[in-house]
């Protein structure tokens, strides 16, 4: 697992978010452990580094 902080779109608290390694192209969708609204998360892992992040906020 690799930690990897990022602001919420939302509310722009930092958080941290765990991140597995293993899979090299992710796109998930989480709620902000803290507003509790939804990102959508993109990303990129070449040899265990994240080289591309984006947390994007998901409108209600």
């Amino acid at each position: 697992m690799i930690e990897y902080y990022f602001d919420c779109p939302h509310c722009w608290e930092n958080q941290l978010k765990m991140i597995d390694s293993t899979i090299e192209k992710q796109i998930f969708i989480e709620d902000c452990e803290v507003c509790c609204n939804p990102i959508e998360f993109t990303l990129n892992i070449i040899n265990n580094h994240i080289v591309s992040f984006s947390a994007i906020p998901i409108g209600q």
